[in-house]
């Protein structure tokens, strides 16, 4: 067993620390062996030795038999409980991160599923059987390489929070997650935890990004959910706190992740002297915050309602300090790797409320997987240009569009390397029409390709797709090479192209390009929040006035006296709408 660990503290510093070379390997696989494997593990560190670790969320009914759960499955290779004994840190913090690869992260969970179960806890609120659920799904992707490499990119994309490596040869463990867990201290017997609740986006402008921060703040539905886990947690914390400690020091702080705000509150208590490890798990696991409120009956709903088991995810990831200082995360943000299988498993959620909507939850967990695409997504970042006679046009809408989609993603872009790659296709590639495509990967290698450019025909047949796309989704909206959402809705029909609308019923985009139509004497493009990407040409005609935007029903396009097909490669094409009969 390997272990890294990166935490902060409380002064403001960093428990930077990398173990190898265990003393002990402490594991329990059923509910019986929990508590015994925690209380050695306290007492290894009660003794002067360094311990990390993880609980798995199905963990849960060890602590508390009311606790329901969905049990791992009897072949499952991972624990629930494990924890490395080590005499002290190695020299080295890690060594240098290797490559590796995922495929598209793929949701166990559909937009249908979502609807489903929204309206279910709808309805089990207003039988007043809890107030709150913690809903979640998994995320799954074929996985190659250097765990470690997976680590250290979801480092970069999700800086500053409760990070930690576990390397258990058969599985890994890469946790980022930004959520304190509770952090205690035997010897001062303080106890502090800070659950985390109510979420909104960030952006790379800086008015937007400061709105949305603001929204979150004077959210009262994200602080009606935060305050029933504070409540919550204050409760648990009274079952090992003295009498009249339990305080909430800081309520609805709004802080800075990479790709979220999220709202955090802090509730602490004095613990009395004979309060061991296992009685902090008793009162907290699993942590509120990830179950909903009451817990017991919260906790129950998940149990009938989710399609697999949590594992670590939802779990605890954490050190014991010598001498019985532990520090635990909530375990989000948090990556499962199995080195056998060749794959890897990432999970998110949100609690789900009595004024929550399906359509805004999923969009929290497209929000919350940013970090996942950041760190590790197989696609690239695209653009195509074209080249005629030597000369790209629109060349600087390209570069600022695509230095935008590295800012989202967390991607590296040098833009002297780009500039100059292109000109040295530009040189060898001087007469003529082109099509060139310029890739870049998270770590910034490059590469063009061009190819001879066909004339474009006069005309264009297009279909409408049978199916909406979500408007929520950020792949809509920054062009990659992951393109599932574009070749899921081709029509069968033989047509050019197939045109977009989302969930809602308005029309968005081409799969390869932006709409225009004209209505009532105006050329009328639709917005991007209706979820489409901003093209390049789109937004030089939309600055130089010559379109509008405007929302475009389904019903309002049949009114539309013409129809183009518009993009930075082949310009203005008039479209023809055929139908399934034609």
């Amino acid at each position: 067993m390997k272990a890294y660990i990166d935490f902060p503290e409380e002064s403001g510093t960093r428990l930077q620390l990398g173990f190898s070379r265990p003393l002990q390997i402490l594991t329990a696989h059923s509910v019986d062996e929990v508590t015994g494997v925690i209380d050695r593990a306290e007492q290894a560190a009660r003794a002067g030795c360094w311990v990390t670790g993880f609980i798995a969320y199905e963990s849960a009914p060890a602590f508390d038999h009311s606790l329901q759960i969905r049990p791992l499955s009897a072949d499952s290779i991972h624990p629930l409980v494990c924890f490395a004994v080590f005499d002290q840190p190695a020299e080295e913090t890690g060594p240098v991160p290797g490559n590796f690869a995922c495929t598209a992260w793929e949701m166990d969970t559909s937009r249908e599923q979502v609807d489903d179960v929204v309206g279910r806890i709808h309805q089990d609120i207003l039988m007043g059987r809890y107030y709150q659920a913690n809903y979640t799904c998994r995320l799954r992707a074929d996985f190659s390489g250097d765990a470690w490499g997976l680590f250290k990119a979801l480092q970069r994309s999700q800086a500053g929070g409760y990070s930690m490596f576990l390397d258990a040869g058969e599985w890994q463990i890469a946790s980022v997650s930004p959520e304190l867990f509770f952090d205690w201290q035997p010897d001062k017997s303080v106890l502090v935890t800070r659950p985390m609740k109510g979420t909104a986006p960030r952006f790379s402008d800086l008015i937007a990004d400061a709105r949305s921060a603001q929204a979150l703040r004077a959210s009262a539905k994200d602080q009606s959910e935060n305050l029933m886990i504070v409540d919550l947690l204050r409760s648990d914390l009274g079952r090992v706190a003295t009498t009249g400690t339990v305080t909430v020091s800081e309520l609805f702080r709004v802080e800075a992740l990479p790709t979220v705000w999220q709202m955090t509150s802090t509730v602490q208590c004095k613990t009395s002297r004979d309060v061991t490890l296992a009685d902090i798990l008793r009162a907290l696991f699993p942590s509120g915050s990830v179950t909903g409120a009451p817990k017991v009956a919260a906790m129950a709903a998940i149990a009938g309602l989710e399609h697999a088991p949590r594992g670590v995810y939802c779990g605890a990831v954490g050190i014991i300090r010598p001498g019985g200082h532990a520090t635990f995360n909530v375990g989000i943000r948090t990556v499962r790797t199995d080195r056998n299988l060749g794959i890897a498993e990432c999970g998110i959620g949100s609690g789900i409320v009595f004024d929550s909507t399906a359509a805004g939850e999923y969009a929290e967990w497209l929000m919350k997987r940013r970090f996942l695409l950041r760190a590790s997504s197989s696609f690239k970042l695209l653009e195509t240009l074209r080249l005629q006679e030597g000369q790209y046009w629109l060349l600087e809408g390209h570069l600022q569009r695509l230095q935008r989609s590295a800012e989202y993603f967390g991607f590296r872009v040098n833009s002297g390397r780009i500039r100059q790659a292109l000109a040295g296709f530009a040189a060898s590639h001087a007469a003529g029409s082109w099509r060139v495509r310029l890739l870049s990967d998270r770590e910034g290698v490059l590469e063009v390709e061009g190819y001879m450019m066909e004339p474009a025909p006069e005309e264009i047949m297009v279909a409408l797709a049978s199916q909406p796309v979500d408007s929520r989704d950020e792949l809509l909206r920054y062009k990659t090479t992951d393109r599932a959402v574009y070749e899921n809705r081709l029509s069968t029909l033989d047509v050019f192209d197939t045109l977009l609308w989302n969930e809602l019923g308005y029309i968005t985009e081409f799969t390869r390009g932006n709409v225009v139509v004209e209505l009532d004497g105006q050329r009328i493009t639709p917005p991007v929040d209706d979820g489409l990407l901003p093209g390049v040409l789109r937004q030089d005609l939309l600055d130089s006035g010559q379109i509008v935007e405007r929302q475009l029903s389904k019903a309002l396009l049949q009114q539309a006296t013409r129809i183009w097909f518009i993009n930075s490669v082949r310009g203005w094409l008039p479209a023809r709408l055929v139908s399934p009969a034609e």
